[in-house]
């Protein structure tokens, strides 16, 4: 017997449920731009000595001062997503997302109510940071669970759209840049300028929290936990069917054949260990290190350091003042929202992972070239228009690279590449890993700017995109239409020969029984020839 997941895909309440975890991430994308712009306010200025006036003769102080306040909270996500792999488990997926929801917005009160305390913001961005990390690993992790199989890939894009559609509706693609606007226009400089940009966030994320409530405990989860009932009525109210529907059993009973499969192969088995075991496979290990290099070339090619600091990067790309460039932060979300859509809804299985992520990379890398040649030459030139209006475009053009490349493919490769055995740990650790470079990205970027001269920062970065493209273009296997039983064999082959590899046969995986998927995903893997 075999359900079909397709039918229903257009439930309500599953609906609502993808939507209301989805806004997990919204504190991620306010912070990178929303938060990243009110730091620009002059009333934020005037209340954390950040006017340049009082710096004339120490841009590296003023430089640090304004790294700490933007990357102190990135710090605390790197954090808070290895530690809530361990809170996933022992509380269950809707439990560890509330409770970081709640870090979330304790932190942001406290970093809107600081009043000028230099070492209180510090701390509050740390602490909201725990929570904003944490909800990038629980709400995938949520949504991968309550997926039907078939449509996992269709979930997870819809939930990366309806994403960025509310980010785009209350945040950073749109209102997160233009209330900065609207506030330095028409509001006075007083605290409750920056302090009502900065509270913007908490009402969507404090809406879909509680909603949440009305949101079950993934059906996996339940049954793990052996309440075999509980999930049974969670899983029919997700697919909009009777509990006795016998579509909703056959599936029901698939969850728990690989629940107890997966209990007999990781008996006492901890994470440490599963860790340990990504290590000392061949195929797991060269699989766990790709996606770590992928994660790490993301970010040293600028990525989210230039999303954190467009507002200024487009003052160097010759936007005079604070208004024009705050709009055209705001035209610069839009154009990633936009393309990140396109690269979701048909370019990723139009032209697959690894080309996204090769046109990706040389989008930005001409986009580096110019950018650098422009600052070193004649940066914000006033008789040279033409020269500024390129450096502006060159600007959307990294954007237009960055969506369709390496911001959101070593997500969706993440969750695709790894067996149901290692997936949770490994990313985990790759999401950690994220954080961290992303903060020490965001933290040096503005020391770059003044001791590289802003040209050499972009240098840097070429040099990073022209590597990321040998050493990916050689590493890199395209997984497009390879089912995840059979990623294995994407990476028996020779090293040098990864970028063609193809799994040794190809088969219809709507056409494995339940016993064939347990064996090939679940079970331990055969010991690799070295």
């Amino acid at each position: 017997m075999r359900w079909d997941a397709s039918r229903w895909s257009t439930n309500p309440y599953c609906a609502l449920v993808i939507v209301v975890i989805a806004c997990g991430g919204i504190p991620k994308g306010y912070d990178e731009g929303g938060y990243s712009a009110s730091v620009s306010l002059p009333s934020f200025k005037a209340d954390y000595n950040l006017d340049s006036s009082h710096w004339e003769n120490d841009a590296t102080g003023l430089a640090n001062r304004n790294a700490n306040i933007t990357s102190f909270n990135v710090l605390g996500a790197a954090i808070g997503a290895l530690l809530v792999l361990d809170l996933n488990d022992r509380l269950g997926r809707l439990v560890a997302w509330r409770l970081a929801c709640i870090v979330w917005a304790s932190g942001t009160l406290m970093q809107i109510f600081a009043s000028g305390i230099y070492g209180f913001l510090l701390f509050s961005r740390i602490w909201g940071g725990l929570g904003a990390g944490a909800l990038t690993v629980t709400g995938p992790l949520y949504l991968s669970e309550i997926a039907p199989a078939k449509t996992r890939g269709l979930v997870v894009g819809v939930y990366m759209v309806l994403l960025l559609t509310f980010l785009a509706t209350v945040d950073r693609h749109s209102i997160g840049f233009f209330v900065n606007y609207g506030a330095r226009v028409h509001m006075s400089i007083t605290r409750t300028q920056y302090r009502l940009v900065q509270a913007v966030p908490l009402i969507p994320t404090g809406i879909a929290y509680c909603l949440s409530y009305f949101c079950p405990e993934t059906p996996r989860y339940l049954v793990s936990k052996q309440l075999h009932a509980e999930g049974l009525n969670a899983l029919a109210r997700l697919r909009g069917k009777a509990i006795n529907d016998p579509d909703v059993v056959a599936e029901f009973e698939t969850i728990d054949a690989q629940v107890r499969k997966r209990e007999t192969d990781l008996a006492s088995v901890s994470h440490w260990a599963i860790f340990k075991e990504t290590q000392t496979n061949p195929n797991y290990r060269q699989r766990f290190w790709l996606v770590m290099t992928m994660q790490s070339i993301g970010q040293w090619t600028g990525g989210n350091g230039i999303t954190y600091y467009v507002t200024s990067i487009f003052k160097y790309a010759g936007l005079i003042g604070d208004a024009e460039s705050l709009v055209g932060s705001g035209v610069y979300g839009v154009v990633k929202l936009l393309f990140t859509m396109a690269f979701t809804w048909g370019l990723i299985d139009l032209l697959g992972r690894r080309r996204c992520t090769l046109v990706g990379l040389t989008l930005q890398l001409a986009a580096h070239i110019y950018m650098s040649i422009y600052m070193g030459l004649r940066p914000g030139s006033a008789d040279n228009h033409h020269a500024s209006n390129a450096a502006v475009a060159s600007v959307f053009v990294y954007a237009v690279g960055w969506s369709i490349g390496l911001c959101t493919v070593p997500y969706l490769y993440g969750t695709e590449i790894f067996p149901t055995r290692i997936r949770n740990v490994s990313y985990a650790v790759s999401m950690g890993l994220h954080w961290l470079f992303q903060f020490a990205v965001v933290r040096v970027t503005p020391n770059m700017f003044v001791s590289l001269d802003v040209w050499g920062a972009y240098l840097f970065w070429s040099l990073i995109c022209f590597s990321g493209l040998i050493i990916l273009g050689i590493l890199m296997p395209e997984t497009k239409g390879v089912p995840i039983e059979q990623m294995g064999d994407l990476f028996d082959g020779p090293w040098y020969l990864r970028w063609k590899a193809k799994p040794r046969e190809l088969v219809d995986t709507s056409r494995l029984s339940t016993e064939h998927t347990l064996a090939s995903e679940d079970a331990p893997p055969p010991k690799v020839r070295d």
